[in-house]
This record gives structure tokens, C-alpha cells and sequence, in this order.
């Protein structure tokens, strides 16, 4: 990542450095604990080596968002999983810009971890604050967030790649007020997914699918156009709705599912690629459906179906495997079907272990991408997992992240 500053280049010791980090984590409704430490795993990297290397390290993060309210938690546990990992102290305090949190800044010494309060506490921080009010970047650098604590750092990080995607103060104003850099995994993020999108090992082939079917087509815009991409494999109901853009009625109710939906507007843009590349996607020829309680597989050719469709068949698994095998660099985004459910989770279970064994560069992303990984194969199999969801959707798309035009910008 040549054109942004590296934390690990930077002299910190006895200076105060401000850290940004993304462990949002997703949260029990019920207990409001913490599920899963993956992103609080990915940022000790960062923490440690800047604590390590003297620095007064104050760390800013989020926790949840209007949009998922049940998340939005204080960042107390956050502190005390942090300190049983990296085996030190990490002090966190009930207050984010406020006097408290300004004076246990002051009083910090060398080495020290002090976590803040969950910053969207702040309004300026929330994603919907974001999309309505729509803030300059000058005016970002005078919230109170920013205001009141950039005064008092030498430096500021960002590691937050799985937030770059957010037009938001805590990730684009410092930069403009103190000299920053890009924390381990920032960086690490970047340069494997820059892999993928630069200079991939050939052949290179795509694996997408899940319901968030407008992912799919903004990865499969670029890849295809730019010649990324040698081969994009559909699954899930992204491959349905290439199969509906390829003229094969799918029955009633899986049309109705994908209409309830609202991703029958997406037909047109499968027709519109599969015109363009129709020998570079490919397609489901078999899909599965659920009856009586059992697996049934139906070929393409005897479609529509009255029961809906939950994942790809045999023989579309059988042909995905062998272009996977065969592939230099592999991408994946979504799972191939329902493969929370019984008979819904072959196909997502056979493609992912097809991909852990894999002797190309493997590449995955996306919350409900690695979830689905992890419930079949060893994460430890995949060449790269990303912690990013939508923000990597962003970076292989081509599109503009927020985060890394402001380090460009003022960086």
C-alpha cells in the first residue's frame, strides 16, 4: 500500500496515538454479550504492536448502529476480551469525548491501553446520520467527536478496513488534523484484496451467490468488464435469477420469493450480462428444493417447480468443483444456498470444502460468506479471509471507499 503511511513505519513511543479499529461484533439479543471475538481478534495485531513500541495507545471504536439497535452496546466487554488476548491491561472508560475520558487520556504513560465508550453514542456517527445529513469533510473535522480529541494525539491510526466503506468523522476527519497512518490489517486487507483485483493468478474465477444479490452484481460488473475475472460461477439466488434471465421459469414460488424481495429489478441487468459474456458466467444447471422433508434435485430442463428452490443441484456442484480445482485465484462471496438447514446445505458445504482445498490463491469475504465458511471447512484453509463486508463489495467493485480517499486526500 504504497500511497498510505504505515503504522509500523512511524516512531510512537511516549506519544499519544489514536486508533481506530472496527470489533463491531455481533451480539446475543437476549444476554447483550458478545458471540464471536473474530474482529477483536484481527485488530490485536495493531494494538500490540503499538503498546509494544511505547506508544499511549487510545482506542476508538463502534458497536452497533440504528439499524441493529439491539447491538448498540457500551464497549466494556470489548475491553475485557481485549486485555485477556493480548495478556495486559486495558482500561476502558465510561465516556468517549467528554471531561472523563479527555482527563484518563492525559494521565496515560507509556504503553498504556485505554479503550473509549462505543462512539456512536454520538449521532454524527450513526449510519443514518450519515445517509441523511451528509456532512462536508470540513464539517466532520468540527463535530465534537474529532474537536475534542484531536487536540490531544500526536498520531492518528486507522485499522478499521471492514468500516472504510463509512462516510463518517471517526474514519475520515482525523486525517485532516494529525499525521496518519494505515494500522497491520488496514494494510494487510488492502494488499489481499488488491491481489485479487490487480493481478490475479489465471484462471481466475468468481464464486457468488447469497441473497444480497446487489453485491453480486456490482462485483460481476467490474470483474467481467475489466477482465478480472475469467469465470463467475452463480449460485444461490443470484443464479437464480440468471436462470430467470435465461428464459427458464423457476415456479411460482420461488418467483414470488425473489418479487417479496424486491430483486426482480435485477433480471434485466443478468440479461444485459449474459449478452455481453454469456461464455464467461456460469450458470446453475441443476437446483434443489426441499420435499417432504428430503432433498430433491430438479435438471434445469424441467423447471418450474412448485416448491422452492434452497440450492444448487449435483451436477452444477460437480462442474463448479472442477473449474475451482483448476483455478489460480479464487473469490467468494455468498453461500450456494440455505446452508443453515438440512438437504439446503450440500451445495454450500461441497463448494466450500472445494475451495479449502484449492491450490490456487483463495480469497473470501462478507459477514454471512464467512460465517457460512466456518460452519464447513478451517478458516485456516483460506488463503485470505477479510473482516470487511461491505467495504470489500466497494474495493472489488471499483467504487470510491471513503477511508482511503481521505488518507490519500490528507494522509
Amino acid at each position: 500500500m504504497p500511497d498510505i503511511p504505515s503504522s509500523s513505519d512511524l516512531d510512537v513511543a511516549s506519544k499519544l496515538v489514536l486508533l481506530r479499529v472496527d470489533i463491531n461484533s455481533p451480539i446475543d439479543p437476549v444476554t447483550k454479550r458478545i458471540v464471536s471475538d473474530a474482529r477483536i481478534d484481527k485488530s490485536l495485531p495493531t494494538i500490540r504492536d503499538l503498546a509494544d513500541r511505547g506508544a499511549r495507545l487510545v482506542v476508538i471504536a463502534h458497536q452497533g448502529d440504528a439499524l441493529d439497535y439491539h447491538n448498540l452496546i457500551p464497549t466494556e466487554e470489548h475491553a475485557t476480551k481485549l486485555a485477556e488476548k493480548l495478556g495486559r491491561p486495558v482500561q476502558w472508560v465510561d465516556d468517549v469525548a467528554g471531561p472523563e475520558a479527555r482527563r484518563r487520556i492525559s494521565i496515560l504513560v507509556d504503553g498504556d491501553i485505554l479503550l473509549l465508550d462505543n462512539i456512536r453514542i454520538y449521532g454524527e456517527e450513526l449510519s443514518t446520520f450519515e445517509r441523511d445529513v451528509k456532512l462536508t469533510p470540513e464539517q466532520m473535522a468540527a463535530t465534537y467527536l474529532v474537536r475534542k480529541l484531536a487536540p490531544l494525539f500526536d498520531v492518528y491510526v486507522n485499522d478499521a478496513f471492514a468500516a472504510a466503506h463509512r462516510a463518517a468523522p471517526s474514519m475520515i476527519a482525523f486525517q485532516r488534523l494529525l499525521p496518519s497512518a494505515a494500522g497491520l490489517l488496514l494494510a494487510t486487507e488492502i494488499a489481499g484484496l488488491s491481489r485479487i483485483v490487480d493481478d490475479p493468478a489465471r484462471p481466475a474465477v468468481f464464486l457468488l451467490g447469497g441473497l444480497k444479490v446487489s453485491d453480486g452484481f456490482s462485483v460481476m460488473g467490474r470483474v467481467l468488464r475489466d477482465g478480472i475475472a475469467d469465470r463467475v460461477l452463480t449460485t444461490g439466488v443470484l443464479g437464480e435469477i440468471f436462470l430467470l434471465a435465461d428464459g427458464t421459469p423457476l415456479g411460482q414460488t420461488t418467483e414470488r420469493f425473489i418479487a417479496q424481495h424486491d430483486l426482480t429489478r435485477h433480471v434485466a441487468q443478468a440479461e444485459a450480462l449474459l449478452a455481453a459474456y454469456r461464455d464467461r458466467i456460469g450458470v446453475p444447471v441443476d437446483v434443489a428444493v426441499i420435499d417432504g422433508g428430503e432433498r430433491r434435485e430438479i435438471p434445469v430442463a424441467e423447471l418450474p417447480s412448485d416448491t422452492l428452490i434452497v440450492d444448487v443441484g449435483e451436477s452444477t456442484i460437480r462442474g463448479y468443483e472442477v473449474e475451482i480445482a483448476a483455478a489460480g485465484t479464487v473469490f467468494v462471496n455468498g453461500p450456494a444456498g440455505s446452508y443453515e438447514h438440512r438437504g439446503s446445505d450440500v451445495g454450500t458445504q461441497r463448494l466450500w470444502t472445494a475451495v479449502a482445498a484449492a491450490p490456487g490463491m483463495t480469497a473470501i469475504g462478507g459477514g454471512d460468506t464467512v460465517a457460512s465458511a466456518k460452519r464447513f471447512v478451517d478458516l485456516d484453509d483460506i488463503g485470505f479471509v477479510s473482516t470487511a463486508g461491505g467495504a470489500l463489495i466497494r474495493f472489488v467493485s471499483g467504487q470510491p471507499l471513503p477511508l482511503l480517499e481521505a488518507f490519500r486526500t490528507y494522509g
